[in-house]
């Protein structure tokens, strides 16, 4: 039983792993966090950017 657990102790196998799912969860919140500052201007900007091509239309017609 002692050779088993001293083994587990040094097995990192599993760190690895946590290190990896925190990385991946580290930039999945970012990501997230990134899309949520810029959501707001994007869709101001649409909004802007639809209002000018229907008064050009407009004016065209």
């Amino acid at each position: 039983m002692t050779k088993f657990l001293a083994k587990f102790r040094r097995d990192e196998d599993g760190a690895v792993t946590v290190d990896w799912v925190v990385l991946t969860a580290a930039i999945v919140g970012l990501g997230i966090a990134v899309l949520a500052s810029v959501s707001g201007g994007v869709s101001t900007m649409s909004g802007n950017i639809s209002e000018e091509l229907v008064q050009d239309i407009s004016t065209t017609f």
